[in-house]
């Protein structure tokens, strides 16, 4: 309930807008997420519902916070981002971001994006979740551990 609490003291704030209730992709403009540094600001939006965000540019922490969330940011052209925009104030409009090809489109429009190798990667092979790789990978990390010999000594 707290995500962009200062901003929707405002009535015309997008998430206070019925239509816009359950969306799953924030469009937004340039740096976003500047000054949201902390986890909590993925957080929040994924508890929100937000499943993917697209904007112009991101903050840098703000989109490794979303990248360890789950939440993939694509980078669209200005243009486009506002167009998008524009869509979206037709309520029936659905967006669909496909990291496959690229592309963010709706019935109308579509457009293509960009986003780290490693995180397309990642999300593509369902790999972005560091701490549910270390858990299924327990016994290498042992193995691993035992064979080294600053982590293998004993006291006297």
């Amino acid at each position: 309930e707290q995500v962009f609490a200062d901003d929707r003291t405002q009535p015309e704030h997008p998430f206070n807008q019925p239509h816009y209730r359950g969306a799953k992709i924030l469009v937004t403009n340039r740096n976003f997420g500047c000054g949201s540094s902390r986890e909590h600001a993925p957080q929040a939006l994924a508890k929100w519902g937000i499943e993917a965000v697209v904007g112009e540019s991101f903050a840098e922490i703000f989109l490794g916070n979303c990248v360890a969330m789950g939440i993939p940011c694509v980078i669209a052209p200005p243009a486009a981002v506002k167009h998008l925009q524009q869509l979206l104030i037709i309520p029936a409009t659905v967006l669909t971001i496909d990291l496959e090809v690229l592309q963010v489109h709706s019935t109308e429009f579509c457009t293509p994006i960009t986003i780290g190798t490693a995180s397309r990667q990642m999300f593509l092979a369902g790999t972005w979740d560091a701490c549910a790789q270390l858990v299924s990978e327990t016994g290498r990390i042992r193995a691993t551990a035992a064979n080294l010999p600053y982590l293998n000594w004993t006291r006297t």
